[in-house]
């Protein structure tokens, strides 16, 4: 098909907003699918994704619409919503020319709608705002219009208002995406570049590519040849989604395809990347390939030990087909074998235990996340650490640097005070405040460690469900960090261990040691809880020795002989304390998460 007739565009929206729902419509009404095989959210195939209601891999299908007595071809990509996966939202956007921006008619723009519209006018796509949900009752479309125009500086004629859920307004925004998207540029004889924007493992075919073609074309039978990871391969099978995949010879300038090759695994293709062809070999690759750091980590352990070749198994079939995943063995006295995996946030966190949970039947126990930091030696050497169990002696360190990130929450102008309030709670810092229309706008930064746990949450609870909030990394820096160690019954377990702020020590210990108390069962002898930095206790809590009393068999008599029997128990207790080890239940290990 001529470039002319070919558009390419995404649709970005906050989650729930009705991206998922847009699509399904858009495939009916171009005839792609046909009604018997449509379901719910037809791009979303993940279980997870269905229930969740977010979109975690996205997925390209290719739509032909007959538009004024021409045939087109219409490439959309689904994105995903969520801010740990923000990268592949932008290899997506660079994939486009266009972008359709949905915004909840009832809920207006949220933090996540506006970090994906400067993702794409950063890339400078034609953008279409749509109306979403204009069916229901609590849909405001004069006030999120308005929102809209002074979030775009567009006018009100621009804005589609549709309903995704009944279809109303969606063939208008397919006829806006031939008149408004331009078609993409592209020459086929120049040396092949092709954009990856996003890669799977399949058990059957190998690793799979989602690409786009910028120059070019890429045939069936191609030696292809990654510029960035430098891996070779060949091109088995290439083709369109439809959203199935169909078989075609080749690829070509503008489009968007999949590729079948013979790699083992995604870390040879990651997302990003270009690919160019041994027939036709380019030396530039596209720009904006960047190298996915993971800065969230959490030990993984199994209930028993019998399970951990399961769980290597299990993580190693993950990390075929998500590149981002990366884990180490860990060994934990208290928990045995296990595996310390880095993630891109907290969301990617829970959705690779959900999937090691159900889709490998697993029972695991996972400790509480932490990030990285780096640590100055005085002797000048560097090291980054992943859990506070590696911090070395205090006395080799010159200085400890922890990522801060900087942040934006949209809420409306009534919470801005209580938001603020959590922001300085976490050791954040304000730095800007706006309003667009009801809503304000706050910039913060803020250390990663202190927004890791339940900081979503209490935004949540503060904001009534309200407030959104989105994050980029910003840089590491130097603080004064302390490791707080927690021992049972005078034993230290380092699962336990974390690293906190110096002056929020105090506290913290107080408050995993209050917790721990209510988790860990009563033994026979008393145990004592304690928090320490370096050698010095800061915090304290004894669970008390059940009681057994051992006076029932005595009955009258002198109370001497009484005391006799109690004076036997207690040598008895003490000598039990000695040999007493206690054993810690898995809850203990995420003492952390629990909210109050």
């Amino acid at each position: 098909m001529s470039l002319e007739k070919i558009r390419n565009f995404c649709i970005i929206a906050h989650i729930d907003h009705g991206k998922s729902t847009l699509a399904d419509r858009m495939l009916e009404k171009t005839g792609t699918v046909d009604k018997r095989d449509m379901k719910k959210q037809l791009l979303d195939t993940m279980d997870l994704e269905q229930e969740k209601g977010i979109t975690i891999k996205l997925a390209p299908v290719r739509m032909k619409y007959e538009y004024e007595n021409s045939s087109y071809e219409l490439n959309l990509i689904d994105t995903p919503g969520h801010v740990d996966f923000s990268y592949e939202v932008s290899r997506s956007l660079q994939a486009c020319e266009g972008a359709v921006l949905v915004v909840d008619a009832s809920q207006g723009i949220q933090a996540q709608t506006l970090a994906n519209v400067y993702l794409a006018m950063d890339v400078g796509l034609e953008l279409i705002p749509v109306l979403n949900k204009i069916d229901l009752p609590a849909s405001d479309v004069e006030r999120v219009s308005k929102e809209v125009m002074n979030l775009l500086g567009c006018k009100q004629a621009d804005i589609l208002k549709i309903s995704a859920k009944t279809g109303e307004g969606v063939n208008d925004v397919l006829a806006a995406i031939v008149q408004k998207i331009p078609a993409p540029v592209g020459s086929e004889d120049k040396p092949v570049k092709s954009l990856i924007f996003d890669s799977y493992y399949d058990d059957y075919r190998g690793v799979i590519l989602y690409t786009r073609v910028v120059d070019g074309r890429v045939s069936k039978g191609d030696t292809i040849k990654m510029l960035a990871t430098g891996a070779q391969g060949l091109a088995l099978e290439v083709g369109a989604l439809s959203p199935g995949m169909k078989p075609l010879n080749s690829i070509n300038t503008g489009e968007i395809g999949y590729i079948v090759t013979n790699l083992k695994t995604t870390r040879d293709a990651k997302v990003g990347d270009t690919i160019t062809t041994k027939q036709h070999e380019s030396n530039e690759p596209l720009p904006g390939y960047k190298y996915v750091q993971p800065f969230v980590y959490a030990g993984f352990f199994p209930t028993s030990n019998e399970g951990y070749n399961d769980l290597k198994e299990a993580i190693e079939k993950l990390s075929l087909s998500d590149s981002a995943l990366q884990f180490e063995p860990e060994n934990s006295p208290v928990l045995g074998f296990g595996v310390r995996i880095g993630f891109l946030g907290l969301l990617h966190m829970d959705i690779i235990r959900e999937r090691l949970e159900r889709e490998y039947n697993l029972d695991l126990v996972v400790t509480n996340p932490s990030t990285d930091y780096q640590v100055t030696l005085n002797t000048g050497e560097e090291l980054n650490i992943k859990s506070a169990s590696d911090l070395p002696e205090v006395t080799k360190i010159a200085e400890v640097r922890e990522p801060w990130i900087n942040g934006e929450i949209v809420v409306p102008k009534d919470y801005v005070g209580g938001v603020i309030q959590l922001v300085v709670s976490k050791r954040g810092r304000q730095k800007n405040l706006s309003y667009i229309d009801e809503r304000a706008l706050i910039s913060f930064e803020a250390p990663l460690a202190n927004l890791l746990t339940d900081f979503y949450d209490q935004l949540k609870s503060i904001t009534s469900g309200y407030g959104s909030f989105n994050y980029e990394l910003a840089d590491y820096r130097m603080e004064d960090l302390v490791r707080v160690d927690f021992y049972v019954a005078g034993e230290m377990v380092d699962s336990l261990s974390i690293m906190v702020h110096r002056s929020e020590a105090q506290f913290i210990g107080r408050e995993v040691v209050r917790k721990l108390k209510d988790v860990i069962p009563r033994q026979n002898f008393q145990v004592a809880l304690q928090a320490a930095i370096g050698g010095k206790f800061i915090a304290r809590e004894d669970l008390s020795a059940f009681r057994k009393d051992v006076t029932t068999g005595l009955y009258g008599g002198d109370v001497s002989r009484k005391k006799k029997v109690l004076a036997k128990q207690a040598k008895g207790k003490k000598r039990m304390k000695r040999f007493g080890k206690v054993d810690i239940p898995s809850e203990a290990f995420t003492v952390m998460l629990k909210r109050d």
